[in-house]
């Protein structure tokens, strides 16, 4: 992003997205100016704290560099506080940022860079409109970075629309990891039990069970516990805390 173009860029996940975007971002960093220089828009809480996180890391020798991060689930008196302060480079997620740009607490006028995160997993999520919102609010004159694993047509509307003259880039092939898929036909009283002995058969298992329900991820979660399986259960219902304690765990493997 240091040429003075836009970017669009193929990239799957654990390609170094992070660091090729914000690299670039604090190296044209004004650590000076208090204003918004760089805005960063990502699907998730999850995501939106690594990113922050991988930020902070990069700028630790940098001095005084203000990043803070915006998402749902969280107190948003704490959100507008630490934008006060002047937050030079802002990590969010759509519907949040949406949040504090109606109530005036957020000011984009002055951003130089905008990156889209994960742009077709916000298509999936249903954060269109608030994408284009926001991109409606940031000046005309930026630089604005595109990432995406897939490119579907919705994509390169938003791409066509607010890109201007923008290089495109591909990193790594599209599936390019080696995976095996297996599947097991079980009646629903007996899906547990295949559960565990899936689990069991995989030594050392460190993997993710996905559910249709809250309530299913819970007492799926609990079901693993009561039988001395180190597991834990991540739902909506959740607060921002617990949720961020999980995903901890999970990262350490103590889960």
């Amino acid at each position: 992003l240091q040429r003075e173009t836009d970017l669009v860029a193929l990239a799957q996940t654990g390609t170094g997205k992070t660091a090729s975007f914000g690299l670039p971002i604090l190296h044209n960093l004004n650590p000076m100016s208090k204003h918004t220089q760089a805005l960063i828009i990502s699907p998730t809480r999850e995501l939106c704290l690594q990113i922050t996180n991988d930020l902070k890391n990069y700028s630790k020798y940098m001095g005084h560099v203000n990043i803070v991060a915006v998402y749902g689930g969280s107190s948003i008196t704490e959100q507008i506080r630490g934008l006060r302060a002047g937050a030079q480079i802002i990590v969010a997620t759509p519907g949040r940022l949406i949040d504090l740009i109606d109530r005036k607490a957020v000011k984009l006028e002055q951003v130089e860079t905008v990156v889209l995160d994960e742009a077709d997993e916000m298509l999936n999520m249903g954060f269109q409109e608030d994408m284009e919102a926001i991109l409606a609010h940031t000046p005309e004159e930026k630089i604005t970075g595109l990432f995406s694993a897939t490119m579907p047509r919705e994509i390169r509307t938003i791409a066509n629309k607010y890109l201007k003259e923008s290089v495109e880039v591909s990193s790594g092939k599209k599936n390019s990891a080696s995976i095996s898929h297996q599947y097991a036909v079980v009646q629903a009283k007996d899906k547990l039990a295949a559960l565990k002995r899936i689990i069991d058969f995989n030594q050392d298992f460190f993997g993710i069970v996905f559910c249709t329900t809250r309530i299913e991820t819970q007492d799926i979660s609990d079901a693993l516990i009561k039988a001395g399986y180190n597991a834990d259960c991540l739902h909506g219902d959740l607060s921002q805390q617990q949720r961020d304690k999980v995903m901890g765990k999970f990262r350490k493997r103590t889960v």
